[in-house]
């Protein structure tokens, strides 16, 4: 059968021609059902890889729990490191799945059906990697239910205008709604992989996990009502959880950290960082498992569209902090850019200009964003470049402080580094375990895609 997109007139890809609703479906189900002998070699390459990386986190939070933090590069001036670089950076890839299925739903974009279940399920696994950085970064996370409003005998009651407090409800409250929009959007999935599953256990297991789903009309009207009223819920969620986090640095008095562009830039960048991360995963998988006609050019296009117009936000965002650091008229935010520009860690300023700024640039081009290598390189770039923006504003702004006495230097020990290294064999254990179990697609939706290509047809 060929599984070639139709075109429009003005040579996008919105639908799904070519495909049956059974063929669709059988294609998406075909990863998840297909025997393990059978299963590609990348998928068993990149679980080993996973689960090799991952025991290096068991054993960098073993030595921190054994020794304590005094194992990490943090110094005088430089209070924070690593820990809050990588929650930040995690975090920030969290917020394309939130974006990409309640915000495009919301806007009716159909391109979104392709790309919103793999982007719930980063979104999902960049949380549980961001969690750990707070919880570790406590010191003795064996106390920290006491971050919790619970009632007790001894008063002790958490400080609620302490940052660290504001994190735990915005990374709790945005997990909790994300699995729940993640789950909703599974239960017709699942009632589908309930039907396709060989094994009677593996039937059990998705007859209970889609809670009775048989596709009555009144099984999809209250799915429709619960997906929508979740997807509004979600919506302010991606402006809220990252402005929190960015209120960690803004309410400080530390010079490049006091003002108030930070709650629109880091969402910006949040956006930024997490379109990039899921065409860095949605590009092999689509070449590997043969989906070229289920992701199609057109996704990558408006995908690369949605990071070119974020990375000029980020972009602005960069030179307004020069602009703020000139006006202000104080010597400490003018020091803090100079700094920046050419002191002993400029080499990160400037990579950071080269991969956030300079090379998205490339993204103009609509040969550049239909082309999947140059995609896929442009997204590695941009990935190493919104770490290095964490690293600049929080090491830069803090090995020099006001004092030139306590100025020091900063760098990640080994620890600090399998901790972060570690972080990644635990997204890439989830991810492979997510291909192998759920469907990667969403079916129905597809199946949607596919009856309005056929009446698209009709009408031609």
């Amino acid at each position: 059968m060929s599984t070639e997109a139709k075109r429009d007139p003005d040579g996008q890809l919105p639908y799904v021609h070519g495909h049956t609703l059974g063929s669709v479906s059988d294609k998406i189900a075909g990863v998840t059902t297909l025997p393990m002998k059978k299963m590609p070699k990348f998928w068993y390459g990149g679980i080993l890889i996973g689960i090799t990386v991952l025991q290096v986190l068991f054993f960098a939070i073993y030595k921190l729990i054994v020794t304590g933090t005094g194992i990490w590069g943090l110094n005088v001036p430089v209070a924070w490191g690593f820990a809050i670089i990588n929650f930040v950076w995690w975090i920030g890839i969290g917020h394309a799945g939130t974006l990409i299925s309640a915000i495009l739903f919301l806007f009716r974009q159909d391109w979104r059906m392709s790309i919103a279940r793999f982007a719930e399920a980063m979104t999902l696994f960049a949380v549980v990697c961001a969690g750990l950085f707070p919880l570790l970064h406590v010191g003795r996370p064996w106390m920290v239910y006491w971050l919790f409003p619970y009632p007790n005998t001894m008063g002790m009651w958490p400080q609620f205008r302490s940052p660290l407090l504001w994190d735990v409800f915005a990374v709790s409250t945005y997990a909790t709604v994300s699995i729940m929009f993640w789950f909703t959007g599974l239960v017709p999935d699942l009632a589908t992989m309930r039907a396709k599953a060989n094994a009677l256990w593996i039937k059990r297991i998705y007859h209970g996990m889609s809670l009775g789903w048989t596709g009555a009309a009144r099984h999809w009207h209250r799915y429709e009502i619960a997906y929508l009223l979740l997807a509004g819920l979600s919506t302010p969620l991606v402006l809220s959880v990252h402005s929190i986090v960015s209120l960690d640095f803004a309410v400080s008095n530390e010079p490049g950290w006091h003002t108030t562009i930070f709650p629109p830039y880091f969402v910006a960048g949040a956006i930024f960082a997490g379109f990039a991360m899921v065409l860095t995963f949605m590009i092999p998988v689509r070449a590997i498992y043969g989906m070229k006609d289920l992701l199609t050019e057109r996704h990558l296009n408006n995908m690369c569209k949605v990071m070119l117009f974020s990375g000029l936000i980020v972009a602005y965002g960069y030179s307004m902090e020069l602009f703020f650091g000139w006006y202000s008229a104080s010597p400490f935010e003018r020091f803090m850019v100079l700094n920046r520009l050419e002191g002993p860690l400029d080499w990160s300023y400037w990579a950071l200009i080269l991969c956030n700024v300079a090379v998205p640039q490339f993204l103009w081009s609509y040969k550049v964003r239909t082309n999947p290598l140059l995609v896929f390189i442009i997204c590695q770039f941009i990935s190493v470049g919104m770490w290095l923006e964490r690293f600049v504003i929080v090491i830069i702004s803090l090995h020099r402080d006001f004092l030139d006495s306590s100025w020091d230097m900063y760098a990640g020990t080994r620890w600090d580094w399998a901790m972060y290294i570690g972080t990644m064999g635990l997204f890439l254990t989830l991810v492979f375990i997510f291909i192998r179990t759920l469907p990667i697609l969403a079916i129905f939706e597809m199946r949607e895609l596919v009856h309005k290509s056929e009446h698209h047809d009709d009408e031609h």
